[in-house]
């Protein structure tokens, strides 16, 4: 049954991992659609902005899962070398 919960547990950072990527992706592209189109160059510069800021805060949160994961496959002791981790190219 454990078992099961840690491969749950692995599979969730996974796709939670694929997911805070590709949404600063898609902020960008959106921000770049709208600067091409010259529109309104102040939205496209938030939406980049917040794009920045969402991978940074991915990398937080993906750290602290990573974490905790680790130390719900009983592994005390939970580095935090996983900290630096370069999921986002930052």
């Amino acid at each position: 049954m454990m078992e099961s919960e840690d491969n749950v547990v692995r599979s969730l950072i996974m796709e939670i991992s694929t997911l805070l990527k590709e949404f600063p992706e898609a902020l960008e592209r959106r921000a770049a659609e709208i600067q091409a189109t010259g529109k309104d160059p102040e939205l496209a510069g938030k939406l980049a902005k917040g794009a920045d800021a969402m991978r940074d805060s991915g990398n937080i949160y993906l750290s602290w899962a990573r974490h905790y994961a680790a130390l719900s496959e009983g592994n005390s002791d939970a580095s935090d070398d996983e900290d630096d981790s370069e999921d986002f190219s930052v």
